[in-house]
């Protein structure tokens, strides 16, 4: 396997990004996700993740925002060219670092027939709320990562 480094996003990271987002149908300017929105959630005790190869490419990404109540972790991905290499595997567990040092619950949102992310995110604690689909951890004592 390749060396992969996940780390801190950096603002020379945006084009690649932005690749990766429109390749796994993640996210797009048109939504506003552009730099100013990235930076402004960081700026505000959010976080995004890249996970790069040894060339410096951007192959995978997990973004955190807060809302001052709870971390909402999206646009988690990975390139489907890199997939079931265990980049999400280090991906959760950075994400979930990061979750616990601030100390407050994580939720996010995944599509129902998105079952290799759903078993992903259950081998890590996250719950099924019922009738969303949505995934939450809410005793982050019990996360081991």
């Amino acid at each position: 396997m390749e060396s992969i480094t996940i780390r801190d996003f950096q603002p020379s990271d945006y084009e690649g990004l932005s690749e990766l987002w429109q390749l796994t149908n993640l996210g797009n300017p048109a939504r506003g996700d552009n730099l100013e929105i990235i930076q402004q959630s960081i700026a505000l005790g959010g976080k995004l993740l890249v996970a790069v190869n040894s060339d410096g490419m951007v192959i995978g990404t997990s973004w955190m925002t807060f809302d001052g109540r709870r971390i909402h972790l999206h646009h988690f991905g990975v390139h489907p060219n890199n997939q079931r290499q265990g980049i999400g595997k280090m991906l959760t567990r950075e994400s979930l670092r990061f979750v616990k040092a601030k100390g407050y619950q994580v939720k996010l949102e995944v599509h129902r027939n998105n079952i290799p992310a759903i078993n992903l995110y259950k081998q890590f604690g996250f719950q099924y709320l019922g009738d969303y689909d949505v995934y939450i951890i809410r005793d982050l004592n019990s996360i081991s990562i």
